[in-house]
């Protein structure tokens, strides 16, 4: 009996257990498949990628890339051709971006043409759009300038330096014409020189036209420099060119340290007028006036050194700013990022309510990335807890396009971001670095010892922002929605893991989305 009672109640335990631990399983919430995000969405693994971790140098995988969003034109031969100083124009669905060629077939930074309908796909014309005087003369080297359509011809303003020191002016205003936005010859009987009260004949390039056709007149904005200032002009021409007036200086560098105001553009956005500008071997500017050509206030840096020589375009619905991403001249170097022209960047141009001007990803570019990529981490979260040293937590491998998404927030002022392993070695980390208490989102190379670049990025401990970074290639930009952002470039990182890393601070990175094309 004592057994058949021990017996009845082992059993009532082991049915209570069992019961308890059926409901505890369908209480408990399913983990989420190995092929599926937190979110539900299904992660891809596409086949026959590059593997870029096997190619073990920055130069092998600069040369296995296949660029699409920041465009380079065609190898010639073994050279490698690069995007110069670029000049925008919009037309019936087509963007026109007309830039100085460095390298390959291109004679002295002749000016070249590659279109496309949404920067996500573009076209490179093989044929020279103006050629620099092979001969020498005036134009023996091509500068920067602009397209303008009058009525039913379209106008090419370009500077044309000359090409020794025998000539009186180093540089003067030429300018093409033609039928068509693909073909235009030089005009050979029209210049326009610096004006005389200037007190010099060296630097006076980079014209911007725009054509009033209520007056038919042809603004000409010019940078060039007085009294060891950089300036700049503008001018009225005749929509026939027979007559141009000297109106005056617009604008002095305030800075007081450049020499020349590089690419200069205005523009009006809403009820304000911009003026931008690349600073001599620094970085993008714009300042803002409520009249068309100021007076104008105090300028502001809009992205770093190695978004340069930029200008704005528009389509009737959203204005961009189209330029270069700056590379080296050493893929190997861990020292600086100081090579002139590089790959085409484009970024679209937005305007807060206060006047203030920020970047933004290119809509069709992001969307070009639809394949859900798995993080390193097991959530859509991070977090880095550090003291004085930095730490550092694996977040995904980097592709050769990709982008990634997500809220930060932060608790103290220490410096945090996104590291690039470099040669597998710690203290030769890339870093994308944002810093509270210095206000400043900046590139750093050698695990943060060596500074790169940098724009202004204001956070503050304890509020959320959401981020963007897009990488192709070497080319990359990080966005802090709405506030600020920066070029970069990364050579040798991809195939390579990327960390969130932090000092002096709790770091933490929510809803992550790693997408490619």
């Amino acid at each position: 009996m004592k057994k058949q009672t021990l017996a009845l109640c082992l059993a009532i335990l082991l049915l209570m257990s069992l019961a308890f631990g059926c409901k505890g399983k369908e209480e408990a919430a399913p983990a989420a498949p190995a092929n599926v995000a937190a979110d539900g969405e299904a992660f891809v693994f596409p086949e026959n990628e590059t593997d870029f971790a096997a190619l073990r140098t920055p130069g092998s995988q600069e040369a296995a890339y296949s660029y699409r969003t920041f465009f380079l034109p065609a190898v010639d031969g073994t050279a490698q051709p690069y995007v110069g100083d670029t000049m925008p124009y919009y037309e019936d669905g087509t963007y026109y971006i007309y830039y100085l060629k460095e390298g390959g077939d291109s004679y002295n930074h002749s000016i070249y043409l590659a279109t496309t309908p949404d920067f996500v796909t573009y076209t490179e014309k093989d044929d020279v759009v103006l050629e620099a005087s092979r001969s020498g003369g005036q134009d023996g080297w091509i500068g920067t300038g602009s397209v303008v359509k009058v009525k039913d011809v379209y106008y090419f303003f370009y500077t044309g330096h000359a090409f020794s020191d025998s000539y009186e002016f180093k540089e003067k205003i030429l300018v093409a014409k033609g039928d068509s936005l693909t073909s235009f010859e030089k005009v050979a009987d029209w210049e326009l020189v610096p004006p005389s009260d200037l007190g010099q004949k060296n630097d006076f390039r980079d014209p911007q036209a725009y054509y009033d056709e209520a007056t038919d007149t042809i603004t000409l904005t010019v940078t060039a420099a007085q009294s060891n200032k950089a300036r700049v002009l503008k001018f009225t021409l005749s929509g026939d060119l027979k007559t141009a007036t000297y109106d005056g200086i617009i604008f002095t560098d305030p800075v007081g340290s450049f020499w020349n105001l590089e690419c200069t553009d205005t523009f009006k956005l809403g009820d304000k007028y911009y003026l931008t500008y690349s600073a001599q071997d620094d970085t993008l500017w714009y300042a803002v006036s409520d009249g068309p050509y100021g007076p104008y206030g105090d300028p502001v840096r809009l992205d770093g050194k190695l978004f340069y020589a930029a200008k704005h375009v528009e389509d009737g619905q959203n204005a961009y700013m189209v330029g270069w991403a700056r590379r080296s001249e050493s893929v190997s170097s861990t020292q600086d990022v100081n090579g002139w022209a590089g790959n085409l960047a484009v970024q679209r141009l937005l305007q807060n309510p206060d006047g203030t001007l920020y970047l933004a990803p290119v809509d069709a570019v992001i969307g070009q990335h639809t394949a859900r990529r798995q993080l390193l981490v097991d959530t859509m979260d991070a977090q880095v807890a550090a003291g004085s040293a930095y730490n550092y937590a694996e977040l995904f491998t980097a592709y050769e396009s990709y982008v990634l998404t997500g809220t930060l927030t932060f608790e103290k002022t220490g410096s945090f971001g996104l590291a690039f392993d470099y040669s597998g070695r710690q203290d030769k980390y890339k870093t994308v670095v944002l810093d509270p208490a210095k206000g400043t989102l900046s590139l750093q190379f050698n695990e943060g010892s060596t500074l790169i670049t940098e724009t202004v990025a204001p956070l503050e401990a304890g509020k959320e922002y959401t981020f963007t970074y897009m990488q192709e290639g070497s080319v990359g930009v990080f966005y802090v929605d709405g506030l600020a952002a920066l070029t970069v470039r990364l050579y040798g990182v991809t195939g390579r893991p990327v960390r969130l890393f932090a000092e002096n601070n709790t770091v933490t990175l929510s809803n992550l989305k790693l997408y490619t094309r």
